[in-house]
């Protein structure tokens, strides 16, 4: 007799690590809980193929925003020169729209590189 248990030890996997490659698109802690959560236990290519890309693609973003922002508001409280914030915002626009190119081969289930991005993410992170 088979019963629907859903706190079973084993259940069937069904996901080809496509939930854990969404996940990963959102911040840093959704990466932590697509890899440490899904991907430990259900290692796929489609996940580790996006993993690696949405790593690289949160520490750039975040690298470059906080760098940019730190040394476009010394140049602004410097010079009083308000177009630099404009252009700030312009590149985070544009992250976004790289973001959104990400998010939806994910939610595709494709391996599609983000553009500048996506290529060498994996070439950096072999081991994931």
């Amino acid at each position: 007799m088979e019963t629907n248990n859903p706190f079973q030890t084993n259940p069937v996997q069904t996901d080809n690590g496509k939930t854990a490659s969404i996940i990963s698109y959102f911040w840093f802690i959704g990466w932590l809980i697509a890899y440490f959560a899904m991907y430990k236990d259900n290692k796929t290519d489609l996940a580790r193929y996006q993993l690696r890309q949405t790593l690289l693609f949160h520490l750039v973003t975040t690298v470059i925003s906080w760098g940019l922002g730190i040394l476009f508001g010394l140049v602004l409280f410097s010079t009083g020169g308000f177009s630099i914030y404009y252009l700030l915002r312009a590149i985070q626009v544009g992250f976004i729209i790289l973001w959104i190119i990400g998010l939806i081969g994910a939610i595709n289930g494709e391996k599609k590189p983000i553009p500048f991005i996506g290529e060498r993410a994996q070439t950096m992170f072999p081991s994931i």
